[in-house]
């Protein structure tokens, strides 16, 4: 561990409260906003398709958990691949704005997203991905509270998505919560993520998937490991039991639906197919890669200075914008995105998954 670590690590040591808060040295900082995270869900476009081809509901359900399964290397273990080590997203500054797209290939139609950045205190950031030709939407909204124990940097994940499969006899909605978070490995000076504790995905046709996740401690336990289970509401039959490695490969351990010992999700085979993003000098001054692009060069290149020197111009030239906007008495408009303070449809929906709040806010596209 270098000496700049050792002295980060005892400074979050000493800090109370939401480490979201907390101002980051640029030598741990990723060169990615947070505002780009949402494009993870979008990285296997094909996936969509074959939700809208099951021909029942428990095959479409049973699809929407096998998609949910194959974001997840992506959102959690991408940055270590391309990085070395798991490091601090950018903190994106109030109306940020993410654009890009996942092209039409095959006949799967292109998957678009638009993500931004909706409130700053606390962070928040709304996305809304689409594709019309498999007839699948996915809003939602996302923060996070972290704090340390003292061995890992805890993180939980404020928020839901809404998967919406529009149907020739209607619509399906799937509700999906976020999982914990925990990023072990900082006392070695190789931070990683992994998922803890339970997440849950409820649908309108009455299936609930629980996923339950483990990691590696100390002396035991396996890295990345997940057991799901999808239940029939009311008669509580299993109609998928699948488990194994999140980011390699799980397997139909029980099914109803599908054959028994089977690959259910082989992610070291399927390709993440990342996200296409205008050029720099097309973007607009709010777009995410626009805003810190001179941070992001200077973390790059590891010219630390450059990056810290720029980041402080940002955070500054934020705060002067705040003053501003209370002195005048004119709030910050959102740009793509309706909240909605209590979101009647999470609330019909959450009621079987434990340990969540009976009514949460949303944020939904807005519509022309």
């Amino acid at each position: 561990m270098t000496d700049k670590m050792e002295a980060f690590l005892k400074s979050i040591a000493s800090f109370s409260g939401d480490l979201s808060k907390m101002t980051a040295p640029s030598f741990i900082l990723s060169p990615v906003s947070l505002t780009e995270y949402p494009s993870y869900w979008g990285e296997n476009p094909e996936l969509w398709k074959e939700i809208q081809q099951g021909g029942s509901p428990e095959q479409r359900m049973i699809a929407v958990v096998r998609w949910f399964i194959a974001t997840l290397k992506g959102q959690y273990t991408a940055r270590n691949t391309s990085m070395g080590s798991e490091k601090k997203p950018l903190n994106p500054i109030l109306g940020e704005v993410f654009l890009g797209a996942w092209p039409d290939k095959s006949g799967r139609g292109e998957t678009t997203l638009v993500s931004e950045q909706v409130s700053h205190h606390p962070p928040i950031t709304a996305y809304c991905l689409n594709n019309d030709a498999a007839g699948v939407t996915v809003e939602g909204h996302s923060g996070q509270k972290t704090s340390f124990n003292g061995r890992s940097i805890n993180v939980v994940q404020v928020g839901h998505a809404m998967l919406t499969l529009r149907r020739p006899e209607g619509e399906e909605r799937y509700l999906i919560t976020l999982p914990t978070l925990t990023i072990d490995g900082l006392w070695y000076g190789s931070p990683y993520i992994e998922i803890i504790d339970s997440s849950y995905i409820q649908s309108s046709t009455g299936f609930l998937a629980t996923i339950n996740y483990s990691g590696k401690g100390y002396f035991t336990g396996k890295a990345h490991t997940f057991n799901a289970v999808v239940n029939n509401d009311k008669t509580g039959q299993t109609i998928l039991e699948a488990a194994g490695d999140w980011s390699d490969v799980s397997t139909v351990k029980k099914s109803a639906v599908l054959p028994p010992g089977s690959i259910f999700w082989n992610a070291g085979v399927v390709p993440r197919e990342e996200i296409a993003v205008k050029p720099l000098e097309e973007q607009d001054a709010c777009e995410s890669r626009k805003v810190w692009q001179h941070v992001a060069h200077g973390i790059r290149t590891k010219n630390y200075e450059l990056a810290s020197k720029d980041k402080s111009r940002i955070e500054n030239e934020q705060r002067n914008l705040r003053k501003q906007r209370e002195a005048e008495n004119n709030p910050h408009q959102l740009r793509f995105f309706d909240r909605n303070p209590a979101d009647p449809l999470y609330a019909q929906l959450i009621r079987q998954c434990k340990g969540h709040a009976p009514t949460q806010e949303s944020f939904r596209r807005k519509r022309a």
